[in-house]
């Protein structure tokens, strides 16, 4: 059975966090109505031993977690309320951020006795998210995207923050059509782990485990329904040991 869980942790406490407006952290902005969900579920085998004992989101960088940025990123951008499913270890994050009442924001925690992919993540996670677009966030980026430019946007499509293709990668996943994401011969971006859903691109998703990126973004870019942007600012999928060594020089 999936559940989910607007309660902190057996502990029932939270670490305060201090300094929440010092730099690099911009001050507050507006508070918005779109919901996002952090991806935090995954068991980071490309990470083992680390990812053994810690979570991906709980690996420290600059002397705290990952996800503890990732939702200061998305409060300074005016999100309040946050999803977060949780499979591995999860009860390390959930103990960690509580509520979410130090960080600024309201966590629901949906808790998974299986891992149910991106996708099934997601569509698990709706009676939460919906009404009306929401974002979403994968738990093992590090970013300097503004995210204000995404949650004051209602957009009538999906639309995903796409990167070029970094050198370590094989190939790209897809390319831009003016504002059109596509797939094809001329794929040269890749997907950033950053958009904003609408109800609509989950209609016709599979029941059960299934990628949002395999299973409905790369079956629904032909109606049209896919709107995209280039980011080339600071972007590392800390998933690799080399991206995490490279994240921990530039930011420690």
């Amino acid at each position: 059975m999936r559940t989910h869980d607007e309660t902190p942790g057996a502990c029932g406490v939270c670490e305060m966090v201090r300094n929440h407006d010092t730099p690099p952290y911009p001050r507050r902005c507006c508070s918005t109505s779109m919901k996002a969900m952090i991806l935090a579920a995954g068991e980071g085998k490309r990470l083992r031993p680390l990812t053994e004992t810690m979570p991906k989101p709980m690996i420290p960088i600059a002397s705290e977690p990952l996800i503890v940025h990732q939702i200061r990123w998305l409060r300074h951008a005016g999100v309040s309320e946050i999803v977060i499913n949780l499979h591995h270890l999860g009860e390390q994050i959930e103990n960690r951020l509580g509520r979410g009442t130090d960080l600024g924001v309201h966590i629901t925690y949906c808790h998974e006795e299986e891992l149910l992919d991106t996708g099934g993540a997601i569509v698990n996670a709706l009676p939460y998210l919906l009404p009306g677009p929401f974002l979403v966030l994968n738990g093992d980026i590090w970013t300097n995207y503004p995210f204000k430019r995404l949650v004051q946007q209602t957009p009538d499509t999906t639309h995903l923050v796409l990167t070029p293709k970094p050198s370590y990668l094989e190939s790209g996943d897809f390319y831009l059509e003016g504002n059109l994401v596509r797939r094809g011969d001329k794929n040269d971006l890749v997907f950033c782990g950053i958009g904003v859903l609408t109800e609509n691109i989950l209609r016709h998703a599979p029941d059960g485990i299934f990628s949002i990126t395999k299973d409905v973004y790369f079956k629904r870019l032909s109606n049209d329904e896919i709107t995209g942007e280039i980011y080339t600012g600071a972007w590392f999928d800390i998933g690799s040991p080399d991206q995490l060594k490279a994240v921990r020089r530039r930011y420690l």
